[in-house]
């Protein structure tokens, strides 16, 4: 079978397509053939070695990816041949709190990912995908659209008529624009390119700041709000953009730490947090429960990922220099087989 693989060196010029052999299940395991992968930032921040420089390879990269079980290991009673299935980003991230170890049951590092035609996953780290979605739109879920859920939905318990801001057009906040516009929440959102602001208006936001032409959009964002600021934040700049979003949260509000899009290290004004009462809350990912959960909703309120491009599996490398552009609007997917 094929796979897209790291195999020496990282880098995007190192990933190379390469031939394994196919994978059996063993006990408590399922195979799944793979139709579609997407990619996430932190899939390009692996294959360039910084976002673990110590991870071993060879690698598969990719950490999310929908397809059909083919084939089940010895125990294995909770999915069946034949089943849509998606993989689930911890494999051993079930439900509550994140195991101590969430790290190193995660795909596309430490564990081989899905960027490949057929894989082996631990039967209890799928879920059956939403029956209305087709396997493209179903590889979206695992990782943007989980921590989307997360931040907005499992912590952010948005209220009607809550607002919230949001950063840019990829995935992760345009999932959070789906979910939040759902629960009724005004939803606010920044990006430097007008285009971009002017889709992210046809899917629902209430207002739109380009940042360029409003560098200190955070006190742009406490004034469109009548000085009162928005109830929660869903921070996927980091570094570059955490200090805008502390000038927008309302007294009390919330902070979802997502991304690090414009670095890892920021000078924090605390004076600001304390006095006024902000909650900083970092997620990452989430449970298979919170993905279960999200299929609910995501059928209810027939909710579509916002897919920018499909490129072929042999155009990985191709697919992952148009995230680091950063011209797309939504989720970059890969056809793995059709």
């Amino acid at each position: 079978m094929r796979a897209i693989a790291l195999q020496e060196q990282f880098g995007l010029e190192h990933l190379a397509l390469v031939e394994r052999p196919t994978p059996e299940p063993g006990p408590g395991q399922v195979r799944v053939d793979v139709k579609a992968a997407s990619i996430n930032f932190r899939d390009l921040m692996m294959v360039r070695g910084l976002y673990n420089p110590r991870q071993p390879l060879p690698l598969i990269p990719g950490s999310d990816g929908a397809g059909v079980v083919s084939a089940v290991g010895e125990g294995v009673t909770r999915v069946r041949v034949g089943e849509r299935v998606a993989g689930i980003f911890a494999q051993r991230w079930l439900a509550g709190p994140a195991p101590a170890d969430v790290q190193n049951s995660t795909l596309g590092g430490p564990l081989d990912g899905m960027l490949a035609e057929q894989v082996v996953l631990d039967a209890e780290g799928v879920v059956p995908i939403p029956p209305e979605l087709d396997f493209e739109q179903a590889a979206c879920l695992p990782c943007a659209a989980v921590t989307a859920w997360h931040a907005v939905v499992e912590h952010g318990r948005l209220a009607p008529g809550a607002r919230v801001l949001l950063q840019g057009t990829g995935g992760v906040s345009l999932f959070a624009l789906a979910f939040a516009s759902a629960a009724g929440a005004e939803v606010i959102l920044t990006s430097s390119s007008d285009e971009k602001l002017a889709q992210a208006r046809e899917l629902g936001a209430a207002h739109t700041i380009n940042y360029r032409q409003q560098p200190a959009w955070g006190k742009a964002v406490a004034e469109l709000t009548g000085g009162q600021g928005v109830d929660h934040v869903v921070e996927v700049g980091g570094a570059g953009t955490l200090g805008q979003s502390l000038q927008a949260v309302a007294p009390g509000g919330r902070i979802s730490v997502i991304g690090v899009l414009s670095g890892v290290k920021t000078e924090l004004e605390l004076t600001r947090v304390l006095m006024r009462g902000v909650q900083l809350q970092g997620i990452f990912v989430g449970s298979r429960v919170m993905f279960e959960a999200m299929n609910r909703a995501i059928t209810l309120h027939r909710i579509r990922p916002v897919i920018d491009r499909v490129f072929p599996l042999a155009e990985a490398r191709a697919a992952l220099e148009h995230m680091a552009a950063g011209a797309h609007v939504g989720k970059i997917v890969l056809r793995v087989a059709d």
